[in-house]
């Protein structure tokens, strides 16, 4: 019997048992009339015959009863439709218990969310970190993040969804109480103390009522807080290397640090900001640290002084009351300042309900996300002060699939998302005003292009060496051994505060302690084309840039802004316009490279540099061994050649780094070793490794592309390419694609190469291998006779060329030719 028969079979039984059990559950009596029906059939069998209508009103009546189990079947599928039907349209769905959810996060949290979510929670941190921190503390910096295995408790009192407007929000209460985690903190004290010291968050208590909101077809989900959730952090303390207060509370310190943790829930995920969670189904893999955006403010739509409160709010979070105005709403005065971060623009003033700017900006990002506020002000007749009316705001983000997503607060409190596919769409988006009752603005945004840390762009597709290079100062400073060369080559539309005409700009850089300053110019767009150089250095800070004009009464701040430097590429240079912040107008033009540094040693130097040098490319190591308490390592590679040390740039936080980094040195047959470190900011650096290269026998200009395993460690590999140059046989061979001597000297080698497969084949009994062989062989050796008779009718022509010569120089000399004269003679 074939599978689909027995699988019929099977069907056919169970459907039979299921409706005999409804025929019992319907009919209870039906097993006392078995035996009377077995009884009138025996009768009608042997006795004496009756009619044929008892068997068909037998069958009649298991046909009806057949039918209404069909019904009963067909309404109960109806019922699951229709309550299906209940549950996505209805404005609240009934409460539902969650215990199965709880249950299933603390099975996947130690593997999968923990650290997942304290990568997330890292960066935010470390970010708040660099912005907000006490006077007691000079530097902290975050050395170990972990939320530990206890998982936060989801909707203990239930969820449900609601919906408002067009829009499905899924509430549920969020409370986590945990002593299991670990934040460790470095922190520098300020003068006048001294030393370094850790702090310790080993508690966290978050209770609290979340929304969670599904856009763009579930690409995305919206998250937040109903209202400010109860916070409370546990603080330890502990020395450094040395401290000059005792381990105890600091004073100040668990304050800020509490303060700190709930103005960032405020100010990023409590309604109606909120937070982007993307699920794509495409992760390139791609960290994004920056971008360029473009920002067209187009117009504003139903403006009326009636539409805002009395009671407007402030940017800066203050109140402004507003009497009210006798003007008509047509006599409104209104243009548009756009805020990212600290960087500022504004619109020309236009007049009407229905204004229209048509300005457009350029902006720029220095992370995966950003905010994009506009602050609507009125300029108010006869005065010089600007009424602050209502803001609105659009928040972006980078996606893994190389897409954006902006969205904002929509009408009542809903989502308005959109997303752009790739760099150089342009999302149009109309957004309301916060406060407002009618009032909305429309704009223009086109994500010109988006910087990942590995150097690439989206726009140029350009894929190079990872890095993480940013910054910073004082004893923390981890330098990763490349210089830095900044290139201020112009401004423009420089902001000239003095009416007077007279206008002397001049930039101040400043990386880590280092401040360098270009010459005063003498105009609103001037050229320096001045470069200075500084020491490269990780750590998390960026480039600051700040503008001044020479005044007699002291220097007039004319603009200042930040440049992420992640992502720079040894040799390449990354030209870019910063507009300046604070500012109404202003942009600088940066050439910005990097390259290693060479006091160390450089190609061409030394002895040996006449054989040619060797080219070590070092492009990424896995499975290396951790070093620090949090599991990873900070590697970089020590490369000893000779007499020559050199090193790459410094990784952070991975055992799989990738540098992508050449490195030469004169070709001097000297050993090449590469120690593989692990960088400390205040200890001494620790040993992860070591390997020695051969590459004496290699063949000149070859290159080979090997895996070395690490040795002195229980694992770890390192992925290198290594090339003998030899610049004049690469310039032989230029001059002539076949050079006869050498291509005749090879065939010595590939003679030898050819007995050992000889050998090889014949103790394999490989007769195919054989007879391919003798013929490359016989083709070798005729390619060896033509070598020689090429040879010998090139001696031939250089003797003939070498007695031509002598002649012309014997004709030429007059002396030389008497003196043959005589000789002859």
């Amino acid at each position: 019997m074939s599978l689909k028969k027995r699988v019929l079979s099977v069907n056919i039984e169970e459907a039979a048992v299921d409706f005999f059990n409804h025929l019992l559950q319907e009919k209870p009596r039906i097993p006392v009339f078995i035996p009377l029906i077995l009884i009138a059939w025996a009768v009608e069998r042997w006795l004496f015959s009756a009619s044929t209508w008892v068997p068909l009103a037998l069958a009649v009546w298991t046909t009806i009863q057949y039918g209404r189990y069909q019904r009963k079947l067909l309404v109960e599928d109806l019922d699951k439709k229709w309550k299906r039907i209940i549950l996505n349209v209805s404005p609240i769905t009934p409460l539902e218990h969650c215990e199965w959810l709880n249950k299933l996060l603390t099975e996947v949290w130690s593997n999968y969310f923990n650290p997942k979510f304290s990568i997330r929670l890292s960066a935010i941190v470390e970010k708040r970190l660099k912005l907000r921190k006490p006077r007691l503390l000079e530097r902290v910096e975050l050395q170990e993040f972990s939320l530990g295995s206890c998982p936060p408790s989801l909707a203990l009192q239930g969820m449900r969804w609601s919906t408002i407007g067009d829009q499905r929000f899924l509430q549920l209460g969020f409370d986590w109480d945990t002593n299991e985690m670990s934040i460790l903190l470095l922190a520098k004290l300020a003068k006048p103390l001294i030393g370094t010291a850790r702090i310790v968050i080993n508690s966290l208590h978050i209770k609290g009522d979340l929304l969670a909101t599904p856009i763009l077809d579930g690409k995305a989900l919206l998250y937040s807080f109903v209202s400010t959730p109860e916070v409370r952090i546990g603080v330890a303390f502990g020395s450094g290397g040395s401290q000059s207060l005792p381990a105890t509370e600091w004073p100040g310190v668990s304050s800020w640090l509490e303060k700190l943790f709930t103005d960032t829930l405020v100010k990023t995920m409590v309604e109606p900001r909120r937070r982007c969670f993307t699920l794509p189904a495409v992760d390139l893999r791609k960290k994004a640290v920056g971008g360029i955006i473009y920002i067209r403010v187009i117009s504003a739509n139903k403006l009326s002084r009636s539409c805002f409160k009395t009671y407007r709010k402030q940017p800066n979070g203050s109140t402004n009351v507003c009497s009210e105005d006798n003007f008509d709403d047509k006599d409104l005065q209104t243009f548009v300042e756009v805020e990212v971060e600290e960087l500022t623009r504004r619109t020309d003033v236009r007049l009407g309900s229905t204004p229209r700017w048509d300005a457009p900006f350029n902006m720029v990002l220095h992370d995966n996300t950003g905010t994009l506020r506009f602050n609507l002000y009125e300029c108010l007749p006869n005065s010089v002060k600007c009424d602050y009316l209502a803001s609105c705001e659009i928040k972006l983000r980078h996606v893994e699939d190389d897409s954006t997503i902006m969205w904002a607060i929509g009408p009542d409190s809903g989502v308005i998302a959109k997303q752009a596919q790739f760099c150089g769409e342009e999302i149009e988006m109309v957004v309301p005003f916060e406060g407002g009752n009618s009032g909305e603005l429309k704009v223009s945004i086109v994500v010109k292009e988006w910087q990942f840390s590995d150097g690439s762009h989206s726009l140029h597709n350009l894929r190079s060496s990872s890095q993480q290079s940013i910054n910073g100062s004082s004893n923390l400073q981890l330098r990763t051994g490349r210089k830095l060369g900044v290139t201020v080559v112009e401004g423009k539309d420089l902001a000239a505060k003095d009416k007077s005409g007279k206008f002397d700009p001049y930039i101040k850089l400043q990386y880590g302690k280092v401040v360098q300053k270009t010459r005063t110019a003498h105009t609103p767009n001037p050229v320096w084309n001045q470069t200075f150089e500084f020491d490269e250095i990780g750590g998390g800070e960026y480039l600051k840039i700040k503008g001044f004009s020479e005044e007699i009464f002291g220097d007039e701040n004319i603009g200042s802004a930040h440049v992420n430097l992640e992502g720079l590429v040894d040799g390449s240079v990354r030209d870019v316009w910063i507009p300046l912040e604070r500012v109404r107008s202003g942009e600088l033009r940066l050439q910005i490279a990097v390259k290693m540094d060479d006091q160390e040693g450089s190609r061409g130097s030394g002895s040996g540099s006449g054989n040619g040098w060797i080219e070590l490319v070092l492009i990424e190591g896995r499975d290396l061994v951790a070093a620090d308490l949090r599991g990873t390592s900070d590697p970089y590679v020590r490369v000893h050649y000779g007499n020559f040390k050199k090193r790459t740039k410094v990784i952070y936080r991975t055992l799989n780094p990738q540098w992508n980094q050449t490195l030469e040195f004169p070709d001097d047959g000297s050993p090449l070793v590469l120690y593989v470190k692990d960088h400390n900011a205040l200890l001494p650096t620790s040993s992860i490794g070591e390997c020695v290269v051969e590459y004496q026998r290699l063949p000149p200009n070859q290159t080979a592309d090997k895996w070395i395993p690490l040795q002195g460690v229980k694992r770890g590999e390192i992925h290198i390419q290594i090339t003998r140059k030899v610049p004049g046989m690469q310039k032989r061979q230029s001059l002539d694609s076949e050079p006869s001597l050498s291509k005749l000297h090879q065939i010595p080698n590939q003679i030898k190469q050819m007995l050992i497969k000889f050998r090889s084949f014949i103790e394999d009994g490989n007769l195919e291998g054989l007879c391919t062989t003798l013929s490359e062989l016989e083709t070798l050796e005729d390619t060896q006779e033509g070598y020689i008779a090429q040879l010998e009718t090139e001696q031939m022509m250089l003797l003939s060329k070498i007695k031509e010569l002598g002649q012309e120089i014997i004709n030429s000399s007059p002396s030389l030719s008497r003196r043959s004269s005589s000789i002859g003679n």
